[in-house]
């Protein structure tokens, strides 16, 4: 990773307009074919060539942006998500393996999601709360529990709302009210002023990100692939195979065993074993049109 970080643009422009102006610049990135990402993937992986791999960390970038957004209503500067989160993008790109026959995005979300949470906990600087299961849980989930049980923002939490989101997270109540005093100390009005020189709220500086183009592109592409698979896959089933692998695995609403004993005349266990060897043939032809 550390040997391209240096090839990719500032993750983020300084001075005013500097986010606008980034979430611009990286539109001109051209979005890779999976053909084109392939090959570039394999040259970098099994040559280490710098450029290809500059090539799949540019492509991504709008991706990082996106999911960096999700993260804003912390009170962090987006600037300094986006970079964690192209962080983790090299970090994929480093690791990615293009004969797996998956594409980088599904690979690099995981890895951007966890360098920009790791970057959440350590901004908000808990360094006792950070580090147990359960109050992670509490720091990414209060904002929505508090909705749900009609809180208003601003407010103290009451005694029945703490005790409520302390149970269903299983944490003591005080660290629901320490978490709570933690976060909404921070909260900042999206009407004040960009900077203490401008006339610009920040809410200017928010930009859409619903599924662009190129966004709806890759996602189609993904799945045309992916049911391509499965089909070419079904075709090694014989017939009962099929409907039985068709009815419990394929259908918004799973039929139950129950069910098909009853059609095939035969037991809910014979249903089973038949799903399951199914399942397997469906899973090791997948696995062998993906690659090993």
């Amino acid at each position: 990773m550390t040997n391209f970080a240096t090839t990719l643009p500032a993750p983020m422009a300084t001075g005013e307009g500097g986010l606008k102006r980034y979430l611009q610049a990286i539109r001109a990135f051209p979005v890779l074919s999976a053909d084109e990402e392939f090959m570039l993937a394999q040259r970098w992986h099994k040559e280490g060539d710098l450029e290809a791999a500059h090539k799949l960390v540019t492509s991504h970038l709008r991706l990082v942006a996106k999911i960096a957004m999700g993260f804003r209503h912390y009170g962090l500067p987006v600037a300094d998500l986006i970079s964690e989160g192209n962080i983790g993008l090299m970090r994929a790109v480093k690791k990615f393996e293009p004969d797996r026959g998956f594409r980088l995005a599904t690979y690099a979300m995981w890895w951007i999601k966890a360098s920009i949470t790791e970057f959440v906990l350590q901004s908000w600087s808990l360094v006792r709360l950070g580090t147990a299961a359960g109050q992670k849980r509490l720091f990414f989930n209060l904002r929505r529990l508090k909705s749900s049980l009609g809180a208003i923002d601003g407010q103290p939490l009451t005694f029945e709302q703490t005790k409520a989101i302390a149970t269903r997270l299983d944490v003591p109540e005080a660290e629901v009210q320490a978490m709570e005093r933690r976060l909404y100390a921070r909260d900042v009005s999206l009407n004040m002023p960009a900077s203490a020189e401008s006339e610009v709220e920040r809410q200017d500086l928010l930009v859409d990100f619903a599924p662009d183009q190129e966004a709806r592109f890759i996602e189609h592409e993904e799945s045309r692939r992916g049911n391509a698979f499965i089909a070419q896959a079904l075709t090694e089933l014989d017939a009962r195979e099929r409907r039985i692998f068709e009815a419990r695995r394929l259908q918004d609403e799973p039929a139950t065993l129950e069910d098909l004993a009853k059609i095939y005349g035969i037991s809910r266990e014979r249903v089973r074993q038949i799903e399951n060897k199914a399942f397997e043939k469906v899973s090791r032809a997948v696995k062998r049109q993906a690659g090993p």
